[in-house]
């Protein structure tokens, strides 16, 4: 099998990682493996193609409707000012 090394490591990173190590009774070699196992099997499954047919790297677990909610409760009000359309149509008309 071959080696992977990581360098210029955080200290507090090698010391988290050495503490849950030995929460979970291994030596620092088997938790970064378990991690890694962990990390690989959740990626494994395809996530399928994007509406232009590139591959989904990565999807979320909040649905659009859930994210929308989120945006009201953080920005109630509408944003006021000058919409972008209305500013490229006056550009556009000055000409």
């Amino acid at each position: 099998m071959p080696n992977l090394s990581i360098k210029d490591v955080p200290e507090a990173w090698t010391e988290a990682l050495r503490q849950r190590a030995a929460r979970n009774h291994r030596s620092l070699q088997g938790e970064l493996m378990a991690i890694l196992e962990r990390v690989m099997a959740e990626g494994e499954a395809p996530a399928g193609n994007d509406a232009r047919g590139k591959p989904v790297l990565r999807r979320g677990t909040r649905t659009i409707e859930q994210i929308h909610a989120d945006h009201l409760l953080r920005f109630p009000k509408p944003i006021k000012g000058a919409r972008s359309v209305d500013l490229i149509r006056e550009d556009r008309d000055a000409r």
